[in-house]
C-alpha cells in the first residue's frame, strides 16, 4: 500500500470527518489533472469520457466480440450491397483469376521438372486438390481470402487421401470457417502450455495446433452436440490479418464501418419511407357529416385497394364530412445524395478500397484522381498478397504439394518452393506504360522475368512461345519486325541479317 493510502486510511478511521475533506480533495486534484492531460486524446473531459478506452490486449479484445462482429459482418455481406461489393472488389484485385504457381529455375532436372509441371496441371489446376471438389486452386484462393475479409479468419485443413481416391497426388486441403474453432478449449494446457480459444501453444508461446469440430457447430442438420479433435499444426494453415503483435486470432474487415453502414442504411430506408409520403398526395374532408345511409357506409369503406384509412395511399380522398377541404403537404428532401456520397466515401476508406471502384460512381472523377486512387489501392493490394494471402496460404500449399509430389515423382522435392505470379494489373495507359518498362529493361532498372511477373505472365512460358515463334519463322523464311532480331525501320541484307541502311519505301 502506498504511503498516501495508508494516511488516507488512518486519517479516515480516527478522524472521519478530516478524512472525508481529505478525499473530496484528492479526488478534485485528481479530477484536474486528469482533465488537464498533456494531449488532448488523452483526457477524460465531457467529450472524450464516453470513448472506449481499455488497456486490454488484442487477445483479450477479440474474444470478448469476435463471434458478435463476425455474425454482424456475415449479415453485412448478406444484406448490403456496398459491404458486399467492396468484399468482390479487394477479392478481384488480390486473387483475380489466380496467383499462379511457378517452377523455381534452379535445383530441377528437366526430367523431374516436366513431371512436377504436370502434376501441377493436373492436381493443382484442377478440383482434384478441393476435398469438396469444388474448386482448383485459384478458387481455393479466392474463397479463403473472402472468407478472411467477412469473417476475420480462415481455416485450410490438410487430407492425405488413401490410393482408392485415384488422385495424381495424395493431397487434397479444405476451407473452413473459423466457427470450427472449438473455443472452448481455453485454459491452461498440457506441458506447461495453453489453449485460447481452440489454438494450443507451448511453453514458449509456439502453435503446436487446433482443436475443431467434425462439423460446423450452427449446422441446420446437427442432431447431436459437435466433437471436436485435436489437428497438428503442421495440418493447418490459419490465414488471417494480424492488425497488433501477438494477436492470434483475426477480426472482420468490417469491424470499423459496422456502425456508419448500419447508421447509412437506416437513413436510406427513411428516406424511401419519406419519399413514399411525399409521393401520396392526399385530401381530407373535415366537417360534420350527414348522419344518412350513404355517407355511413362511404365512412365505413376501405380505400380502392383495401387498406384502411389510417394508411395513405397515392390519390387518397378520405370523406371526413361535407364542409371544409384541406390538401395535405408532401414533405421536401434536400441534400441526400451529398450526405449518402460522403458516407459512403468514409465507409470504403475504412474497407480500403477506392469510392470509384466500390459504388460505380464514375461521375466526379478525373483521370488523376482515378490514378491516383488506382495507385494507393495497388499498395493495398501488395500488402495483401505479399504479406498475408502469398506467404501463409499460397506458399503453405505449395509445401504441401511438394512433400506429397515426391512420393510420385520419386525425388526429394521438400527444399523447393514456389515462385508466385500474382495476375496483371490493368494498364491505364499502354502507350506510355509499355514504352516505359521497355526503357527500364534496357538501362538494367528491372529485367524482362519481372516485368512479365508485374503482367502476370510466366518468363519460362513466354521465352518458349518466343523462340518456337522464332523457329517457326525462320524456317518458313518470314521476317517481322516484331522480332527482336530484326530491329524496327532497318533494311535487310541478302544474307538476311540487317546491313544498317534504311528500309526501301
Amino acid at each position: 500500500m502506498a504511503l498516501s493510502d495508508f494516511l488516507d486510511s488512518a486519517i479516515a478511521t480516527f478522524a472521519p470527518v478530516a478524512g472525508a475533506r481529505r478525499a473530496r480533495a484528492r479526488a478534485q486534484i485528481n479530477a484536474i489533472r486528469e482533465v488537464e492531460a498533456a494531449y488532448d486524446g488523452a483526457s477524460r473531459s465531457h467529450r472524450m469520457r464516453f470513448h472506449k478506452v481499455e488497456p486490454t490486449s488484442a487477445n483479450a479484445e477479440i474474444s470478448i466480440s469476435l463471434e458478435r462482429l463476425r455474425n454482424v459482418s456475415r449479415d453485412l455481406r448478406r444484406n448490403n450491397s456496398l459491404a458486399a461489393n467492396c468484399i468482390a472488389v479487394i477479392g478481384s484485385h488480390v486473387v483475380g483469376t489466380g496467383i499462379v504457381p511457378n517452377l523455381p529455375g534452379e535445383g530441377l532436372g528437366k526430367r523431374v521438372k516436366t513431371s512436377v509441371a504436370r502434376l501441377v496441371r493436373q492436381h493443382l489446376e484442377s478440383t482434384a486438390i478441393d476435398f469438396d471438389g469444388r474448386h482448383d486452386l485459384y478458387g481455393l484462393q479466392r474463397l479463403v481470402l473472402d472468407t478472411v475479409i467477412e469473417s476475420g479468419e480462415a481455416l485450410v485443413v490438410r487430407y492425405m487421401p488413401p490410393a482408392t481416391v485415384r488422385l495424381p497426388i495424395p493431397l487434397q486441403v479444405r476451407v473452413l470457417d473459423p466457427d470450427y474453432l472449438d473455443t472452448s478449449k481455453d485454459g491452461p494446457g498440457k506441458d506447461g502450455g495453453y489453449c485460447y480459444q481452440g489454438i494450443e501453444v507451448d511453453v514458449a508461446g509456439r502453435r503446436k495446433g487446433y482443436w475443431l469440430y467434425d462439423e460446423h457447430p450452427g449446422g441446420s442438420l446437427n442432431w447431436h452436440l459437435p466433437q471436436s479433435r485435436f489437428v497438428a499444426a503442421r495440418d493447418v494453415i490459419h490465414v488471417y490479418r494480424p492488425d497488433r503483435p501477438g494477436q492470434m486470432r483475426g477480426v472482420p474487415w468490417v469491424a470499423p464501418v459496422i456502425v456508419p453502414m448500419r447508421d447509412l442504411a437506416e437513413y436510406e430506408d427513411a428516406e424511401i419511407v419519406r419519399q413514399k409520403i411525399a409521393a401520396c398526395f392526399a385530401v381530407f374532408f373535415t366537417g360534420t357529416p350527414d348522419q344518412n345511409i350513404a355517407q355511413q357506409a362511404a365512412a365505413a369503406a376501405k380505400s380502392a385497394v383495401g387498406n384502411p384509412i389510417n394508411v395513405l395511399e397515392p390519390g387518397l380522398m378520405k370523406d371526413l364530412g361535407n364542409r371544409d377541404v384541406k390538401f395535405a403537404t408532401p414533405p421536401t428532401v434536400t441534400g441526400f445524395a451529398d450526405f449518402v456520397r460522403t458516407r459512403q466515401r468514409s465507409i470504403c476508406a475504412g474497407f480500403g478500397v477506392p469510392y470509384e471502384l466500390a459504388t460505380g460512381d464514375l461521375g466526379q472523377v478525373s483521370f488523376i484522381s482515378g490514378r491516383l486512387g488506382l495507385l494507393q489501392f495497388d499498395r493495398n493490394v501488395g500488402a495483401w498478397r505479399w504479406q498475408m494471402l502469398i506467404p501463409h496460404l499460397c506458399d503453405g500449399i505449395g509445401k504441401w504439394f511438394f512433400e506429397a509430389a515426391q512420393i510420385v515423382v520419386g525425388q526429394k522435392l521438400t527444399d523447393l518452393v514456389f515462385e508466385w505470379t500474382p495476375p496483371a494489373r490493368e494498364m491505364i495507359e499502354p502507350s506510355k506504360e509499355i514504352p516505359a518498362a521497355r526503357d527500364a529493361i534496357r538501362s538494367g532498372l528491372s529485367s524482362r522475368s519481372e516485368e512479365l511477373r508485374k503482367r502476370g505472365l510466366d518468363p519460362e512460358a513466354i521465352d518458349a512461345e518466343n523462340a518456337a515463334d522464332n523457329d517457326r519463322a525462320d524456317g518458313l523464311k518470314l521476317k517481322f519486325d516484331s522480332d527482336g532480331r530484326t530491329p524496327a525501320n532497318v533494311a535487310i541484307g541478302e544474307n538476311g541479317k540487317p546491313n544498317g541502311k534504311e528500309p526501301p519505301d
